[in-house]
């Protein structure tokens, strides 16, 4: 799974086994044991969350949408 960027104790990262066929561009936001995942088109939105409060989601969703064209050109490199 490779981990694109770490930020506030959190890891941002794909899943390279996921969905056949695979799904649109998403990241999954870890810490603690607890995960998040996000879609990011045609914008930043919650896909499914394991745990993470209302303000940490809130906190999630703000990084990725400042991060959404490093993330999407990983996305990119990684899948092709």
């Amino acid at each position: 799974m490779p981990v694109v960027f770490r930020q506030n104790g959190f890891r941002f990262l794909f899943y390279s086994n996921e969905g056949s066929p695979r799904e649109p561009p998403h990241v999954h936001a870890l810490k603690d044991g607890i995960e998040a995942k996000f879609w990011l088109q045609p914008e930043v939105v919650v896909a499914s969350n394991d745990g993470f409060s209302a303000k940490t989601l809130r906190e999630l969703t703000e990084i990725i949408e400042a991060r959404r064209g490093d993330i999407l050109q990983a996305w990119k490199d990684f899948f092709g």
